[in-house]
């Protein structure tokens, strides 16, 4: 009989997918921010292809939380990478995005890369987090939006994978807070837990990255970058602290799937190409030159 934690597991990958997709849309045709201003998060809102590409991440997020209580971080941290290539497909059969042969063969490396670690991963329940642990997190929150402030300031690509690397990071220490907290006994116990309020800063912080990644460049670059930062140090902590298992004598595959997976999501950050802003951005020059039309004086 198939594990619930494996079914969310693959919902998690087709919301995430969907998500990334209508969040990029929308970020690339709102004014781009070179500030770290939670108030893009309120004009992004104003969208409503956000609003539902938001809609379909809390949906993953949330299918991704039920999969971390049995499920090691490291693969469902990993596998959070592999919507990029739902977001892909879709990006090629809605928006007609063009591929190039090094971003197909990345992501099907990436796929490589996670059905190794699906293959590896023991499913076992989380060991709790201590008072250093809570510490940490907090600590954290504090490096990552401090960062943040500094990395708002980078143009194109640059900016695009720096604030995308410390998006993955913030939503990285989500996912260590999630994979204890899956497992309060009562509602009670989940409400009054710390780490819940920890996941939900983190979470917001994160969401704000990204809508600054997706802005300045490649959609498959942002997301890759943040799928990348985020999954090692989940991994490592998850491994280290939170009673997360691989099959016994699978460790080399374990080993092989995420350095596979991690070698993927950056290269794709390496190769992966505008697909979305030129067409935005002649959509608003469309405006622009109708309006100089119309204000020419007629002789």
């Amino acid at each position: 009989m198939v594990s619930s934690g494996w079914c969310f597991l693959a919902a998690m990958i087709v919301a995430y997918g969907f998500a990334n997709l209508l969040q990029s849309v929308a970020a690339a045709r709102t004014t781009v921010h070179h500030t770290f201003d939670p108030g893009l998060l309120l004009r992004l809102a104003s969208h409503r292809t956000y609003l539902i590409g938001l809609l379909c991440q809390v949906t993953g997020f949330v299918l991704a939380f039920l999969a971390r209580r049995d499920l090691p971080l490291f693969l469902v941290q990993a596998s959070v990478a592999a919507g990029l290539g739902v977001t892909a497909v879709l990006g090629v059969l809605v928006l007609k995005w063009r591929l190039p042969a090094a971003e197909v063969a990345l992501l099907a490396l990436l796929f490589g890369g996670i059905t190794a670690l699906v293959l590896a991963a023991q499913p076992a329940p989380s060991r709790q987090l201590g008072t250093a642990g809570l510490i940490g997190l907090t600590a954290a929150l504090g490096v990552i939006a401090v960062a943040g402030f500094f990395a708002a300031r980078l143009h194109g690509a640059p900016g695009s994978v720096a604030l995308g690397s410390l998006a993955g990071m913030a939503f990285s220490a989500a996912a260590v807070a999630a994979r204890p907290l899956a497992s309060a006994d009562s509602a009670e116990a989940f409400v009054r837990d710390p780490l819940l309020y920890l996941l939900i800063v983190h979470s917001v912080v994160g969401q704000l990255l990204l809508g600054l990644a997706m802005q300045r460049g490649s959609t498959t670059a942002a997301v890759a970058a943040m799928d990348a930062a985020g999954a090692v140090p989940a991994a490592i902590v998850g491994l280290l602290l939170l009673n997360d298992r691989i099959w016994p004598g699978r460790e080399w595959l374990a080993a092989a799937g995420f350095l596979i997976t991690l070698a993927a999501v950056v290269g794709l950050t390496r190769y992966a190409e505008p697909q979305h802003h030129h067409a935005v951005a002649r959509e608003r020059e469309r405006p622009m030159i109708a309006a100089g039309t119309a204000a020419r004086p007629h002789r």
